[in-house]
Order: structure tokens, then sequence, then C-alpha cells
């Protein structure tokens, strides 16, 4: 029996799905498989990892090297990733675009990053700004933006967004007399303000299709804003019902709009509430060592089921 008659064999047999069994047809017959996604996120990694080794390279010989020739070759590669940016984009649109060159995005996100480090190095060094970072912060959120709507590109966004939240708790934390409670409400407060403004921007279509990653990050701070208070706070009770509002919520909204990641989001961080709710006060290290061993697994086996079927029906 040939590979294709065993696996019409069992399709019919009910031991495949119909998708499955072309996928796995055209894999036996050579037909090219796309990698796209895998190698996005290898690239974006790698331009990471290229930026990261730049800084550990700069922190550990900066002063062998000394501070012009840093900010020099610094301010080369950020010139030179920005010059490439603005030379070949295309004129701008409020509908989704595409990269005008294959390498377009990831040398405009190496320029981001290239950007934070720069500044970084500035403050270190130099003292521009007298250690006001939260400034350093919000500028750098602003240019962000602006750059993520220009060039259309949802990795800067999320970085734009990061920046601005770490502006919020950096401002925040400069308050005197102020506990670590008392941040989570301006942290829920950041939450709505991220959620709103992606709402209103797709309202007036506005790169509409940027509101999964205003909602991504929002929901992740949100979730952790409200652990933070199931674990540190004495109303732990009434954030255990905000989780599982919440958690109610994203998995309405994962599965309403097909999106694998709010359920996920819904499953992971309602498994660690619930856990810290069933285990705080457990003091046998054989039983916690099992329930995680357990729903660990369990968890696993369904978030994928999950993710199987959501494939299935697009």
């Amino acid at each position: 029996m040939t590979i294709l008659a065993r696996l019409e064999l069992w399709k019919e047999q009910g031991a495949i799905t119909t998708e499955e069994q072309a996928h796995l047809a055209g894999l036996s017959r050579g037909e090219p498989v796309s990698l796209s996604l895998e190698l996005n996120t290898l690239l974006y990694a790698g331009m990471l990892a290229f930026v990261a080794g730049l800084g550990w390279t700069i922190s550990t010989w900066s002063r062998q090297l000394g501070d012009v020739l840093v900010l020099t070759i610094l301010s080369l590669l950020l010139a030179s990733s920005f010059w490439y940016s603005f030379s070949r984009a295309a004129a701008w649109t409020r509908a989704e675009s595409t990269a005008p060159t294959p390498i377009f995005d990831y040398v405009l996100y190496l320029g981001c990053l290239v950007w934070c480090l720069e500044l970084a190095y500035l403050e270190n060094r130099l003292h521009v700004l007298a250690g006001q970072w939260d400034l350093y912060l919000l500028i750098t959120a602003l240019v962000f933006f602006f750059l993520a709507y220009r060039f259309d590109n949802r990795f800067v966004l999320s970085l734009a967004l990061s920046s601005l939240a770490g502006w919020f708790g950096l401002k925040i934390s400069h308050w005197p007399d102020s506990p670590s409670e008392a941040y989570r409400p301006y942290a829920l407060l950041y939450c709505l303000s991220v959620g709103g403004a992606g709402a209103l921007l797709q309202r007036f279509k506005l790169k509409p299709h940027f509101l999964n990653t205003y909602l991504n990050v929002a929901a992740n701070v949100l979730f952790w804003t409200i652990l933070a208070g199931v674990f540190d706070s004495q109303d732990h009770g009434l954030w255990l019902f905000g989780l599982l509002i919440a958690c109610a919520a994203s998995l309405a909204w994962g599965l309403g709009r097909r999106q694998f990641a709010f359920v996920a989001y819904a499953a992971v961080y309602g498994y660690v509430g619930l856990s810290w709710l069933l285990l705080h006060d457990a003091r046998d290290e054989t039983f916690i060592l099992g329930y995680f061993v357990l729903t660990a697994i369990a968890m696993v086996v369904t978030l994928v089921q999950i993710a199987r079927h959501f494939g299935r029906q697009r």
C-alpha cells in the first residue's frame, strides 16, 4: 500500500482529518512547505540577539574603546537603519500595507533596538537628563508610535506600548509614600487606556489591524496586575473574582473572534490563580509536585487540542 493510499484509509477511518490528510499528502509528494512564521521569528530573535551582544560588548569594552567611538558606531547603525527605512518606504496609508523589501521590517526593528541601546549608554555615561529615565521612556514611546504607524510594524508598536508602560510605572514610582498596592489601580488604568485607544483608532480606521496588538498588551498587563493582587493583597478574594471575570471575558473574546491567544491567556492565567488558591497553604512537597505534573500536562494537552480545533476551522 502506498503512502497516499494509507493516508486516504486513515482519513476514512477517522484517524486524521481531511486537512491533515491533505497536508501529509503534500509532504509525501515533496511539495514545498511554508516556513515564513518560523523564519520571521528567527530573524527577529536574531536582531534581538545581535543588539544584546552589542550591548554586552559595549558594557565590557567601553572604557577601552572610549565614548566617542562607541557613540559613533551606535549613531552610524541608528542613522543607517532609519535612512534605509525612510528611503525605501512607500507612501503612507491608513490601511494595512506590506513591507517594500524582504528585510525592511528587520532593519527598522534593528534601528529601534539600537535607539534604546544608545539612549541607555548616553544616560549611563554622560547623564544627559540627570537620571530622568521616565523622560527617556516617554520620548522613546512617542518615537516608536510614530515609526510603527509610519511603517506599519506591529513589533515596533509593541515596543512603543512597552515603553509607555515603563514610563507609566516609573513615573508613579517617584511619588512619595506610595505602597505597591497603590500602583495596581494605575496599571488597570493603563490597560483601559491602551485597549480604548486601540478600539478608537480602529473605529477611525487608522491602521485598524493594530487592534490585536493593543489588546494583547492590555490583556497581559491586566492579568499580571490582577495576579499581583491575588498574591500580595489581603483582599485576594476580590482579586480572584476579578481574575474570574477577566478570564471569562478573554475566553469569550478568543472564541468569538477565533483568536487562540486570548483563549490561552484565560487558561494559563486562570490556572496560575487557581493553583495559588489551592496550594498557598500546602506544605506537602510530594502533593505540590504531583499537582503541577498532572495539571500542567492536562493544560498543555487541552491547549493543543483547542489550537488544532482552531486550525481546522480556518
